[in-house]
C-alpha cells in the first residue's frame, strides 16, 4: 500500500466517524430497534455512494459551478435535517408527557421507542446524507489530493470512493449494533427521553444553522 493511500485511509476514517447528522440519526433509530438502526446505517452509506459517484463523474463540479442549484441543495438538506430534529423533539415531549401521566396514575412509565419501519429508516439515512450540501464539495476537493501525479485519475478516484463507502458500511452499522447492545440501559425512560431530546436539539440546531446560513449568503 502506497503512502498516499495509507494517508487517505486515515483521513477518510476520521471523516466518516466524525459525529454529525448521520451519526445522530443512526443512534436515534437504533434505539427504536436493531433493524431500524442498521437500515439507517445502510441508507447513510447509500447517500455516500451517490456523492462519491457524482465526484467520480465530475458532476459535483457542475453543482458547485451553478450557485442557484447548489443553494437549492443546501436549503433542501438543511430543511430535512431541521424536520428530523423537530420530529425527534416532538417524540421526546410526547414520551415525557406519557411518563408524567403514568407516574400520576401510579403506573410504570413506558420507555419504549417509537416504532420505525426499516424502509422509513433506510430513507431517513439516505436522505440525511444525500442532501448534505457539503459532501460533494468535500469529495471534489479531497479525492484529487490523493491521486498520484501522472496516474490515471479514474481508476484511482474509483478506488478512493470505494474506500469511503466501505468505511461507512463498517462504521455506521457498528454504531447501530453497539447502541442496540447497550439498549437495555439506553432505553430506560429517562435515558431514552434525554437521548431523544438531545439528538432532536442537535439536529434542529444543525438544520437551523444550515438553512439560515444559506438564506443569508
Amino acid at each position: 500500500m502506497d503512502a498516499q493511500l495509507t494517508a487517505f485511509l486515515g483521513v477518510a476514517a476520521a471523516m466518516v466517524a466524525l459525529p454529525g447528522a448521520d451519526f445522530t440519526v443512526v443512534v436515534r433509530n437504533a434505539l427504536a430497534s436493531r433493524s431500524a438502526g442498521v437500515a439507517t446505517a445502510l441508507g447513510v452509506a447509500g447517500g455516500l455512494l451517490v456523492h462519491t459517484a457524482l465526484a467520480v463523474a465530475g458532476l459535483a463540479a457542475v453543482l458547485v459551478a451553478v450557485p442557484v442549484l447548489f443553494r437549492t441543495v443546501q436549503l433542501l438538506g438543511g430543511a430535512y435535517v431541521l424536520y428530523l430534529g423537530i420530529s425527534a423533539l416532538r417524540t421526546a415531549l410526547r414520551r415525557d408527557g406519557r411518563a408524567h401521566a403514568a407516574e400520576a396514575a401510579g403506573e410504570r412509565p413506558d420507555g419504549g421507542q417509537a416504532v420505525i419501519g426499516t424502509r422509513r429508516a433506510l430513507r431517513q439515512g439516505f436522505l440525511t446524507n444525500a442532501l448534505n450540501p457539503k459532501a460533494p464539495v468535500l469529495f471534489l476537493s479531497l479525492l484529487p489530493q490523493f491521486v498520484p501525479t501522472g496516474a490515471d485519475p479514474l481508476p484511482r478516484t474509483l478506488l478512493l470512493a470505494a474506500i469511503v463507502v466501505l468505511l461507512a458500511l463498517v462504521w455506521f452499522p457498528a454504531v447501530a449494533l453497539l447502541v442496540d447492545r447497550l439498549g437495555r440501559w439506553l432505553r430506560r425512560p429517562r435515558t431514552a427521553r434525554a437521548i431523544e431530546g438531545g439528538s432532536g436539539a442537535a439536529l434542529t440546531a444543525l438544520g437551523a444553522v444550515l438553512v439560515t446560513g444559506t438564506l443569508l449568503r
